[in-house]
């Protein structure tokens, strides 16, 4: 019966425990934390169509939100640039996400748990509406 409830307990114990020869315990304190769980900001650059895969790999994983630099591959290929950004967009939908740009250079995309804040821009009015 001893045996028993001392697996459970093993079992369902989140830290673990190492036993050195010596007098005293030693408690692995790495042991709770789990990378899975953190959230991860990540910047990433894009030269070539070719490196948007780890991108999409990693926002695939439902942790990630990426801040990827385009300005290489839009000095070297606008086309290139216009593929990559809609191969985006698509995973984007496909992980029920958000895209965004932010700036000329750079994209935000963030996994279904994150919004992208926009601030709604109010136009100006001309001299012609205010007058007739």
């Amino acid at each position: 019966m001893k045996d028993i409830f001392s697996k459970i307990r093993d079992t369902f114990s989140s830290k673990e425990v190492i036993e050195d020869s010596s007098d005293y315990v030693e408690i692995d304190t790495n042991a709770n934390r789990s990378p899975a769980a953190k959230i991860i900001v990540r910047p990433f650059f894009i030269e070539d169509f070719a490196d948007i895969k780890p991108i999409l790999d990693a926002l695939r994983e439902g942790t990630t939100i990426a801040l990827i630099n385009i300005r290489p591959l839009k000095e070297k290929d606008i086309i290139e640039l216009k593929r990559a950004v809609s191969k985006l967009k698509k995973t984007c939908d496909a992980i029920e996400g958000d895209i965004a740009g932010f700036g000329e250079d750079w994209i935000v995309v963030t996994p279904n748990f994150a919004q992208i804040h926009r601030s709604v821009q109010v136009a100006p009015v001309s001299s012609e509406a205010e007058y007739s």
